[in-house]
């Protein structure tokens, strides 16, 4: 069973939002609150894109290849896991916290690790490879207790 520490960040965050928490409470009762959050508008990559995909030739003759078309939407998705790192970066510099924890789905997750600075990896005492962004704060809380 884990502990949120006293006055620890949590950082829960999807590809198209974040939240950032801080423990207001104690280790032993936490209270989560908004620090700030993050949004953008990530529609599908069907709405994303301008024109359908692309084929290439076999060579000689008719035949012809569907090339795939690019992810937009999972593109935007590591830009957004790549701002969050950012921000978090900027916060430790700052001194604004001095433990983190980070909550988001496994792809999400695997992208936000990637961009993290060693300052910032250093400070994480929990991460949680789930979705967190649309349960309410005391869900929250309780997911995070029993991870």
């Amino acid at each position: 069973m884990a502990k949120i520490p006293a006055n620890a960040w949590v950082v829960v965050g999807d590809g198209e939002k974040a939240l950032f928490l801080r423990n207001e409470g104690t280790t032993a009762s936490p209270h989560l609150t908004v620090v700030r959050t993050m949004a953008q508008d990530n529609p599908p990559s069907r709405e994303q894109g301008a024109h359908p995909p692309g084929r290439l030739s076999d060579g000689p003759g008719p035949h012809s290849s569907a090339v795939a078309d690019t992810d937009w939407h999972r593109l935007e998705k590591e830009r957004f896991a790549k701002e969050i790192a950012e921000r978090l970066y900027k916060a430790a510099h700052r001194g604004d916290y001095d433990t983190l924890i980070v909550a988001a789905p496994p792809v999400v997750l695997g992208e936000l690790r990637k961009g993290l600075h060693k300052e910032v990896e250093e400070k994480i005492v929990l991460d949680v490879a789930k979705e967190l962004t649309r349960h309410p704060l005391p869900e929250i809380e309780r997911v995070l207790a029993a991870s």
